[in-house]
């Protein structure tokens, strides 16, 4: 029994290290990409997460809600950098509904930075009626809400890298991986999109990217300063998702960091004062 055990597990272990071979119907995992606010160190890069913020408000904003997140976070330290008054300019563009007013009455008035980014549909059903029944889900912590199993042995390094990008990383594969059903893929249903990177690779959501669809800042020589692409799109509305899903991401590491040098040098000054006091007991006191 203990050779065939030793030869189990050495099996499993090559299976684990070899990774997972993925089926017509099985979930593919996302490549990794490269991030600015990675690992402990890491920040938000500000020009990303404003192309992003474009990207969001041009494309995105007319079918998916933010609900969580509110006009005024734009310019909060951490996030896109966006200036008070460019806020302010920024929610006056939008009109909301708000009251009762002394009549009793609900009444429309222009934005205010408090206000929560509007929504493009006032409840759920209006939402799947003009989605063909499919729910478009809200963007506000989406980057932290979907997932996937890394595995063995990744999970590990994964512990001391403090990787934690996998919701960006399966949002930018997702938003570029449409493609055409492969051969011998039962026929698509009206509504219905095949991406790579899907779970099931049936998506209700058509391709919302296409290349040169939103225009991004240009540099003195009157280019943009970074492809207009749906490769570059993809990675600039992740960014932004990541964000807004943990907008305090860059305090949270930088107390880490300070807590973490902080139990470094306290646990130093403990080690000195202990054998400060010890040594003033004699050999064989110290012994009892």
């Amino acid at each position: 029994m203990i050779p065939f055990r030793l030869s189990l597990a050495a099996g499993l272990a090559v299976m684990a290290l070899a990774g997972p071979a993925f089926g017509a119907g099985e979930r593919v995992k996302p490549p990794a990409e490269t991030w600015s606010f990675s690992g402990p160190f890491g920040k938000f890069d500000q020009a990303q997460l404003q192309r992003g913020f474009k990207v969001v408000k041009e494309v995105c904003a007319s079918c998916h809600s933010m609900n969580l997140i509110k006009l005024r976070n734009l310019s909060q330290p951490g996030g896109p950098g966006f200036t008070a008054s460019q806020v302010a300019a920024l929610a006056a563009t939008y009109t909301v509904k708000d009251g009762p007013n002394e009549s009793g009455e609900m009444f429309d008035r222009p934005g205010r930075p408090a206000d929560a980014f509007p929504a493009p549909f006032p409840n759920e059903q209006a939402a799947r009626a003009a989605s063909g029944g499919a729910y478009p889900p809200d963007l506000s912590v989406l980057a932290k809400a979907r997932t996937y199993e890394r595995g063995f042995p990744w999970f590990i390094f994964d512990i001391f890298t403090q990787y934690q990008e996998q919701g960006p990383d399966y949002i930018t594969a997702l938003l570029r991986g449409y493609t055409e059903p492969p051969a011998g893929h039962s026929p698509l249903l009206p509504g219905q999109y095949y991406n790579t990177y899907m779970p099931g690779h049936l998506i209700a959501m058509p391709q919302p990217l296409n290349d040169g669809q939103v225009e991004y800042p240009k540099g003195p020589d009157g280019k943009p300063q970074v492809p207009e692409t749906v490769a570059q799109y993809a990675k600039d509305v992740s960014a932004f998702m990541m964000w807004m899903a943990e907008p305090h991401l860059e305090a949270r590491k930088r107390i880490g960091m300070q807590v973490m040098l902080f139990l470094i040098i306290f646990a130093g000054l403990l080690y000195y004062t202990k054998k400060k006091v010890w040594s003033r007991l004699p050999a064989h006191a110290s012994s009892h």
